[in-house]
């Protein structure tokens, strides 16, 4: 089981009613956020699933996942990885390669205890971002701006 403390928590939180503000912003039909270790398959043969602690799937995906699947069957376009204290910088390594691999448009790792952000993308290098930044969303996630101070409660 994956350890967890009270800033992954309260980051992951804050970070989703973040989006789901963004979320409420956005024309129908939208994409949904979802939290919480949710389950995704990435690839077939050999099926790939992975637990991601927040996503924001598109409006085709969330239209052809019923509320009752266990597992989305596709990738989210934002894939965030909230660093827990049991993380190792290696395995953070191999999720980032197989997000972007399997299709996720763009990578948010996110370290509560550094207060850093860094956002990963298909063909560009890692941007790091601290707490005087604010992310972006575009083009992915149009319009969508993010006070990295706000993710940490600072």
């Amino acid at each position: 089981m994956t350890r967890r403390n009270r800033r992954h928590s309260r980051t992951m939180t804050n970070l989703s009613k973040l989006l789901g503000i963004w979320l409420d912003t956005q024309r129908t039909p939208r994409g949904e956020v979802l939290s919480g270790d949710a389950a995704f398959r990435l690839r077939h043969d050999p099926d790939t699933t992975v637990g991601i602690d927040v996503a924001y799937i598109s409006a085709e995906l969330a239209a052809i996942t019923p509320d009752k699947a266990a597992i989305v069957d596709g990738p989210p376009v934002l894939a965030v990885e909230i660093m827990s204290p049991s993380d190792k910088h290696d395995d953070i390594t191999d999720k980032v390669e197989l997000y972007l691999a399997s299709g996720v448009s763009v990578v948010w790792v996110v370290d509560p205890d550094l207060h850093t952000v860094i956002v990963y993308s298909a063909n560009a290098r890692p941007v790091l971002f601290n707490t005087s930044h604010e992310l972006s969303g575009d083009p992915h996630l149009p319009g969508l701006r993010v006070p990295v101070a706000s993710l940490f409660g600072v």
